[in-house]
This record gives structure tokens, sequence and C-alpha cells, in this order.
């Protein structure tokens, strides 16, 4: 059975409900998608969950069982950026799963997967410039920076150079015209290496989607809503993703990067957040073997203090250069 033919399985479930056990009160899910995180919470105990997300789409399909729930479920369309203001109380707990789910993975219309032939669109919210815009009318710089930048894509100037050339004779349309570009540019890969297109269409999907900017302000707005003692739980899938929610935890848990045992991290400010998973959580064999997109998932807890809610210095978050702001950029720099 291919990864596209397996049911959508909420990925990092069961460690994620160990880790915030007891679960009780009132939770946000940041991304609904097909439901699972939601439903999970539910069943564990939760009060009520209410389901947010950027793609109106997922909420049609929840259609058929949704009502079991009741008025414990409300579902949302809005972005982690505004996560605080969807509920009227604090909240106990808040669960985001980052990147494109499998559900918009496995839609080919809406230009996500290298591998379905389809628009090449990348939109969640189904609104603004699309990837085919960027590939179409961006110059070669700013693209040769999206494809370095969040997709760490080491060949990004060729392929940004093979992308203006190709779009003279024909625009791009579809997910296809762009995968024979990058092809292209690439070797052939071995037997269990990722597909050439993998780092471009991650890169060009973050930026169409603003993920890294959401990111940071959903991780700081879920700091402003979240109660004392309140959980906020992350589920990463690929390392820049996973190396600012890492350090966005350390920060706010008022623990500087780095240290050793020689010279151990020192608290720098009052925390905002107690770290419940040192390292981050991946999935066992028994996940892997029920779900092979789960092999790059990452869980980071961390429970929320009495400390008022703040923002964190985003040049010392690891975020890429493209996702600071203009006089972010200049500092990070010197």
């Amino acid at each position: 059975m291919s990864d596209a033919d397996r049911p959508h399985i909420p990925v990092l479930l069961r460690p994620l409900l160990g880790a915030v056990a007891p679960v009780s009160g009132i939770w946000l899910d940041g991304t609904f998608g097909a439901g699972g995180y939601s439903r999970g919470l539910l069943e564990a105990g939760a009060e009520k969950v209410i389901g947010v997300d950027r793609d109106p789409a997922v909420f049609a399909m929840a259609e058929a069982w949704r009502g079991a729930y009741g008025d414990r479920l409300e579902l949302v369309e809005g972005t982690f950026s505004e996560l605080d203001s969807y509920s009227d109380v604090l909240l106990d707990g808040v669960v985001l799963d980052l990147g494109v789910s499998s559900m918009q993975l496995d839609q080919a219309e809406r230009g996500f997967s290298f591998l379905r032939e389809g628009p090449l669109d990348m939109r969640m919210s189904q609104t603004g410039p699309s990837a085919a815009d960027i590939v179409n009318e961006a110059d070669e710089a700013e693209i040769a920076d999206i494809l370095y930048h969040y997709g760490e894509e080491h060949a990004s100037r060729r392929i940004a150079r093979a992308i203006v050339e190709a779009r003279k004779l024909k625009p791009f349309e579809t997910t296809h015209d762009l995968v024979a570009v990058v092809e292209r540019c690439l070797p052939r890969p071995k037997p269990g290496q990722s597909h050439p297109a993998t780092r471009s269409f991650q890169a060009l999907r973050i930026a169409v989607n603003d993920e890294f900017g959401q990111l940071i302000e959903g991780l700081e707005a879920a700091e402003r809503a979240l109660k004392p003692g309140g959980l906020l739980a992350v589920v990463t899938f690929h390392s820049l993703e996973d190396r600012v929610v890492k350090r966005f935890m350390q920060a706010r848990s008022g623990r500087a990067g780095g240290g050793s045992r020689y010279a151990p991290i020192e608290a720098t400010t009052a925390p905002a957040f107690d770290l419940m998973t040192r390292k981050a959580v991946g999935p066992d064999d028994e996940e892997l073997a029920d779900n092979p997109r789960a092999r790059s998932a990452k869980l980071r807890v961390a429970r929320r203090t009495d400390t008022p809610a703040g923002h964190a210095d985003r040049t010392q978050l690891g975020l890429p250069m493209l996702a600071l702001d203009p006089q972010d950029r200049k500092r990070k720099r010197r």
C-alpha cells in the first residue's frame, strides 16, 4: 500500500496524549485538518476543543462525524497568528501540527504534491498568490533565495536560472511543469533518496503560506492564550520548523541556547514555559509501520507558567533569513 492510499492517521497522537495527560478543560487544535487531534483530545477527556484551520475545505469533510460531539467541538476558519482571539477564556491546551496535511497532499487539485499532476497552487487558504505566481513572476534572485532559505536546496541558483529560462517559452501551470525543470537540474536520486523536487516544493509551499511568519506569531499567540499550567504541544515535520520550535521553547522557558557540562545553560528571563520534553519525541516502530509519513515527525511540549506573556527575539530562533524582517536581517548579519 502506498503512502497516498493509507488512511489519514494523526501523527504522534499516542505520545502527544500521553505527554499532556490527564486531558481536561478547553483545548485549541490549531491545524484541524482531518480532525484527528481534535477527536483524540475529546475522547481523552477534553471538555471542549476549538478546531482551527485556514483551509475552509476541511470543515465540509468533518460534517459526517462532527455532530457526534455536539457543542464540545467548535470549528473556526482562521490562522495560527490569531489563535488567541478564538476563545473568550484562557485555554488548558494548544496543539499545533505544522506543515501541509496528508489530506492536502493527496488532493492533486491543490498542487502541493510533486507526485500528482495538478495546478501549481499550494495555497492552504485558497486565497492570495499561488506557487505558479511566484515561479512565473518573481525574479531569479528571489526564487533562488526562496529555494535556498526555505528548502535548503543547494542547487537553488541553478534551479532558479532554469525556471526563468523555461518560463520565457511557456508559463508554469502545473506541478509537473515544475518537476520537469527541477529534475533536469539535479542528478537522478539513488535508492532511498528523496525525490529531486522535494526541497523545491517545500520551499515554495512555505513561501506561499508564510509558514514561518505564522509559526512564530502562532507560538506567541499560544503563549497569550494559555492559562497558567496550560500545555503547548507542537508537532513538526522538517528540521527548519523543529529548530524554530525548539529555540522558542528554550528562550521562553528562560534558558539560553547552547550550554555544556562545563558551562551549563543559564536562566536568562523569567520563564513563560516549563519544558515537558527536553528532547523531541519521535514515532516508535509501531507507528512507523502503521504510518510511514510519521518518519520525520517530532513532538515538543511545554507547560505555561504564570509569567506574563511576552515576545521572543526572532534573531535567536534559527529562522531562515527570508523570514526575518529587514531590520532583523541587518542585526543578524552583524
